[in-house]
């Protein structure tokens, strides 16, 4: 469980690193140490959240909501590799249709809770992509 956890911190520190590049979250995320290897700040919340979800619930939760993220993750990624055309993909349509099942059928075996966080979650996100997006097009 340890390893699955710092594996997380890992993983979704550069996430973050990424969406602050995009301004889909704060800037502050977007910066690199010193040695431009490490997003400091992108780590340090990550590392926050993950404890954070570890104290309040346990492990188990913690696990089955990274379970839930991962299957989200993999599922919108399927949904993109259709949207490939023909001459841009390296496996047969179906491969992606198959992991986009997959996703959904996995997904029924995440706790109840876990899916209504998760999908709160996604919700309160979207909200926060189109408000800051509509906000970079007035700036211009």
């Amino acid at each position: 469980m340890s390893g699955v956890l710092l594996n997380l911190i890992l993983g979704l520190s550069r996430v973050l690193l990424a969406m602050g590049r995009e301004r889909d979250v704060p800037a502050l995320f977007a910066r690199l140490d010193p040695s431009g290897r490490t997003p400091i700040a992108a780590v340090v919340a990550v590392g926050v959240g993950i404890a954070a979800l570890a104290l309040l619930g346990d492990v188990r939760s913690t696990w089955s909501f990274s379970a839930f993220a991962v299957l989200v993750y993999y599922a919108i990624t399927n949904a993109a590799a259709l949207r490939l055309s023909d001459a841009e993909r390296f496996y047969p349509r179906w491969v992606s249709w198959a992991g986009l099942a997959s996703c959904a059928t996995l997904a029924w075996f995440v706790d109840p809770a876990v899916w209504a966080t998760g999908l709160g979650l996604l919700a309160l996100g979207l909200v926060w992509h189109t408000l800051a997006r509509r906000r970079r097009e007035r700036r211009g």
